[in-house]
C-alpha cells in the first residue's frame, strides 16, 4: 500500500492510498516425450497460462515436432494477470549413430549354405523370424534377407542383403572313348574356368595312353567358385 499526504497552501492536509497488487509469475510446465528416435515425432504440451508462444512461433499450447538433432524448445506463457514465464525443454534424438549391417558370403553355389551376421544393435529380428544375431541360410534362388536392428534406446534400423545363388558349371569332357591300345588320346574339358584331372593335371586338355579301360575324372571350377565334374 502506498499513501500520499498532500498539504495545501493553507496548511490543510489530505491523504490518498493505493494498493499495488503483486502477482506471482505463472508456473509453466511442459509435458511430452523428450527422448525420441530419429524420424519420430513428439508432442510437447505447455500448461500454466492462458496464452502461449513457442520459439517455433507456434501460439498453441501443444506443438508436434520431429527434430533430426537434439533440439531445445522454449515456450512463454502469459496468465490472466498478464504475467509471463518461460520454460525450456530439450528433445534428445536417439538412433543417430545406429548403423545396422549384415556381413557374410552373399554369393554361393546352389546346394551351399551361408552364415549371415547382423550388427549395430542389441537385438535383432530377421525376415525369416529368427531373432539370433546370425542365421544360416541355404537358398535355391536369389533371395533377399533383411534384419531389423534395435539399439539400447529402442530405436530401430533395417539392413538388407541379397544372397545370389550361382548354378554349378556344366563340365563336359570331349574326346574319343574307344581307341586302339598304345595310341595316345586327347581329352578336353569345357564349361569351367579352371580344371583338375584325376591324373593331377590342371590344363583343360590332357593326353593319355591307357593300357586298359580307364576312368578319367575332371573337376571344373567356374568364376564364381562353383564346382562341377565329369
Amino acid at each position: 500500500t502506498y499513501t500520499v499526504t498532500v498539504t495545501g497552501s493553507n496548511g490543510c492536509t489530505s491523504s490518498l492510498s493505493r494498493i499495488v497488487v503483486v502477482s506471482q509469475p505463472p508456473v509453466v510446465t511442459v509435458s511430452g516425450d523428450t527422448s525420441v528416435c530419429i524420424n519420430q515425432s513428439t508432442t510437447l504440451t505447455a500448461t500454466g497460462g492462458i496464452s502461449y508462444i513457442w520459439n517455433t512461433q507456434a501460439t498453441t499450447s501443444s506443438i508436434t515436432v520431429t527434430p533430426v538433432v537434439n533440439t531445445s524448445y522454449t515456450v512463454t506463457a502469459t496468465d490472466i494477470n498478464g504475467c509471463t514465464a518461460s520454460r525450456t525443454v530439450t528433445v534428445t534424438v536417439n538412433g543417430l549413430t545406429i548403423n545396422p549391417a549384415i556381413t557374410g558370403d552373399t554369393s554361393i553355389c546352389i546346394g551351399e549354405s551361408t552364415v549371415l551376421t547382423a550388427s549395430g544393435g542389441i537385438s535383432y529380428r530377421w525376415n525369416t523370424n529368427a531373432t539370433t544375431t546370425s542365421i544360416t541360410v541355404s537358398p535355391i534362388v536369389n533371395t533377399a534377407y533383411s534384419v531389423t536392428v534395435t539399439d539400447a534406446n529402442g530405436c530401430t534400423g533395417v539392413a538388407l542383403k541379397t544372397v545370389v545363388v550361382n548354378p554349378l558349371p556344366n563340365v563336359d569332357i570331349i574326346g574319343a572313348t574307344v581307341f586302339c591300345p598304345g595310341n595316345p588320346l586327347t581329352l578336353t574339358a569345357s564349361g569351367a574356368a579352371t580344371y583338375l584331372w584325376s591324373t593331377g593335371q590342371t590344363s583343360a586338355s590332357i593326353t593319355v595312353t591307357p593300357a586298359a579301360p580307364t576312368v578319367y575324372r575332371v573337376t571344373g571350377t567356374d568364376t564364381n567358385g562353383c564346382i562341377g565334374t565329369d
